[in-house]
């Protein structure tokens, strides 16, 4: 018994050594793990950097975007979408000649006359014309300088409005719709149940009524946006107005005795247009004036007459 327990303990101690010794390897083993990544991480600090900095200028192109789309930042000249409308007032001496020239100008800079109304001169007016000038943007300079020559110009503004998200939106919208409708197509040609059938073309139907619909809204956008609209107001010299207001007593006088002429003046006019209507009314107060008074006359000698007298036998 005592042979068996002198081997059992120094199996053990064996066993024990074995177990320290693996477990000295194992955590050798973890340290050295720890150290070589601790140097790979060291050893390339400079890509780490270089991705720190990409990674920085990923997140500043995505804050610069988003302060664009915020309006916060604006977008570049280049990728704006600008609506410019404008007026031009000019002074001309001859309106109808004026609009022609510059219904000539616009058209060889390649835009387009959308309206115009004319009006010819009198005697006491010497005419105008109006017209609705479809220029495109990058001439509009160009345009208005050439019509600036037309005559003299009395005032020429201009505003715009930034409609570049508007259409970033639609253009999105459009683009989401086209391959929704596209999928609905795939999805119909395979379909064979009637009633999945009438479900998918009602659905296409919806969705290429709503795509036409935007796509009509981005046509019209794109013309605004790509032909700025100038209003054209062309007329002759304005009348100048003389001060001729009293400046002394024999001008007041004068003034009054004017202002007193042209009030009997417009009192005799009003008599005139008055004088046969008063006559009318004349004629016909007389008419039952006297039929008033033969019937007064008839009853006086009614009464007048002596009733006779019963004679006595």
């Amino acid at each position: 018994m005592s042979d068996m327990t002198a081997l059992d303990r120094v199996a053990r101690h064996r066993l024990r050594l074995g177990a320290a010794i693996a477990l000295a390897l194992v955590l050798a083993w973890l340290l050295a793990g720890c150290s070589s990544s601790d140097d790979a991480g060291w050893s390339t600090s400079g890509g780490g950097d270089a991705a720190f900095e990409d990674s920085a200028e990923a997140m500043d192109v995505e804050d610069r975007a988003a302060a664009e789309e915020s309006g916060e930042i604006a977008a570049p000249q280049a990728d704006r979408s600008v609506i410019v409308t404008g007026a031009l007032y000019i002074t001309v001496e001859d309106p109808i000649d004026a609009a022609e020239r510059a219904t000539r100008v616009v058209r060889d800079a390649g835009g387009r006359v959308d309206s115009r109304s004319e009006t010819a001169p009198d005697e006491y007016y010497g005419g105008s014309a109006w017209l609705t000038l479809r220029i495109p943007a990058d001439a509009l300079d160009r345009v208005v300088d050439d019509l600036r020559d037309l005559g003299d110009v009395n005032e020429y503004s201009t505003s715009s409005y930034d409609v570049t998200r508007e259409v970033t939106d639609l253009d999105a919208q459009i683009s989401t719709l086209r391959a929704s409708t596209q999928r609905i197509e795939a999805l119909l040609d395979q379909a064979e149940d009637i009633d999945d059938i009438i479900a998918l073309e009602s659905e296409l139907d919806r969705r290429q009524a709503e795509l036409e619909s935007l796509e009509a809204r981005q046509r019209g956008l794109d013309d605004q946006v790509s032909m700025s609209t100038i209003e054209l107001s062309l007329t002759t010299e304005p009348v100048v107005i003389v001060d001729d207001s009293p400046r002394s007593f024999w001008s007041g006088l004068v003034s009054g005795w004017d202002a007193l002429v042209g009030f009997l003046s417009g009192a005799l006019v009003v008599a005139g247009v008055l004088l046969p209507w008063i006559a009318l009314a004349g004629l016909i107060a007389i008419g039952a004036l006297l039929v008033v008074r033969a019937r007064r006359s008839r009853k006086r000698a009614a009464s007048d007459v002596p009733e006779p007298v019963a004679s006595e036998d």
